[in-house]
């Protein structure tokens, strides 16, 4: 029980913020994470103002507006959205 109480101190997202293609979160022990935003189509398709209003959750994001959530596990492990698929280059 230990173990898990403390990776939910560290993984805890204090900041999150969309700019032209990633997500980037930033953690309560300081680490930055940045993720492809095409990993996340609802959030990749939302406005730049629903992008901004974004709540934080102890181990992850919710962005109401659009009712999208992403775990800092879930970036951590790489684990994309169901339906994800890169951009055509």
């Amino acid at each position: 029980m230990v173990e898990y109480h403390h990776e939910a101190l560290t993984i805890r997202p204090i900041a999150a913020h969309c700019d032209d293609g990633f997500l980037n979160v930033t953690l309560v022990d300081g680490r930055e994470l940045r993720t492809p935003l095409w990993w996340y189509p609802g959030l990749a398709s939302a406005s730049p103002s629903a992008r901004n209003v974004v709540e934080f959750m102890p181990m992850g994001m919710h962005w109401p507006q659009i009712d999208e959530d992403i775990s800092v596990a879930s970036m951590l492990r790489g684990q994309k959205a169901p339906g994800a698929t890169p951009p055509i280059q």
